[in-house]
């Protein structure tokens, strides 16, 4: 049994089998195939934040492979205040199979995974998106991109998502340059863990430096959910840092835009750019329900021939 916590919790060549079955599971849904591998199993889902990709693809996920989801709020748990993240852990393994947490602080992930006896999977927290990461770069996996030779810029705050996306981009041995205003890049500790990974990291405060030969040119929003309070603020930081068609022109012809959703049209990203010809977000979206489901196959143990 393992747990998710981490883009770098898997190791290249176990992402790359995982890359695999994600693919071979996205052909069996296309075809209208429904084994039920995970029949009997259920997955609780706890959710501290508001959400739409990560709650619909687990809870699909899930339909898809035979289980079945427990939608759990964070109010109505009050995990930390109503009953300690310790207690929940173990009551939930008395029950499910297996937890997807959606929390605010990383902490409180690696506390459910320490205490449960059941596999945990990080649905985001404020350092790392894993899951999203793994759907992002098992996007550019099918499309044939070489990850190892990947240059992937970065443009905006350096948050969670950036950090998982920056892991991810170490273990493929590709390049990450992050652009972002003086006071809002990636985390110190999270930019030495890459480096010790080996992997190919730079920081600027100059959007054209992470685009300039960029094979994937990628952003979020600039004030994500829990710091609306500093929104004015960060409108200001940020004026330059929006992706546009004149910052991607100095990215590859062929360059993939790639942004995790939710969008703040006419902030961080235009229309044209994320609703035009290079724009792969859809994509990323909906591969969040195959690469999950991949991941939900492996860490409890089953296969697509487990029916």
């Amino acid at each position: 049994m393992k747990s998710f916590l981490s883009a770098a919790d898997f190791t290249r060549d176990e992402l790359l089998q995982l890359f695999a079955l994600a693919a071979d599971l996205k052909q069996r849904s296309k075809a209208g195939r429904r084994e039920a591998p995970l029949a009997g199993r259920t997955l609780a889902f706890i959710s501290e934040k508001p959400s739409l990709r990560t709650r619909v693809t687990f809870e699909v996920g899930m339909v898809h492979l035979g289980g079945r989801a427990v939608y759990l709020t964070g109010t109505e748990i009050g995990m930390g205040s109503r009953e300690s993240v310790e207690d929940v852990a173990r009551n939930l393994s008395r029950w499910v199979d297996g937890i997807a947490a959606r929390v605010f602080a990383h902490t409180t992930v690696v506390a459910l995974a320490r205490h449960a006896s059941i596999p945990v999977v990080n649905a985001l927290s404020d350092l790392e998106h894993p899951c999203q990461a793994f759907a992002d770069f098992f996007t550019l996996w099918e499309r044939g991109v070489d990850l190892g030779a990947m240059r992937l810029g970065w443009i905006g705050d350096g948050n969670n998502v950036c950090h998982s996306v920056m892991l991810m981009g170490a273990l493929f041995g590709g390049s990450v340059a992050v652009a972002c205003p003086p006071g809002y890049e990636p985390e110190r500790t999270v930019q030495e863990q890459v480096r010790r990974l080996g992997g190919r990291l730079s920081i600027s405060h100059d959007p054209r430096d992470a685009a300039t030969g960029a094979d994937v040119v990628y952003t979020d929003v600039w004030t994500s959910m829990g710091q609306e309070e500093e929104r004015v603020r960060r409108l200001e930081a940020f004026a330059r840092f929006q992706v546009n068609g004149t910052v991607l022109r100095f990215a590859k012809p062929s360059a993939f835009v790639m942004h995790c959703l939710p969008a703040h049209r006419g902030e961080e990203i235009t229309d044209a750019v994320l609703d035009g010809p290079q724009s792969i977000v859809l994509d990323q979206a909906e591969n969040r329900l195959h690469a999950q489901k991949a991941i939900l196959l492996h860490l409890l143990g089953a296969t697509v021939d487990d029916v």
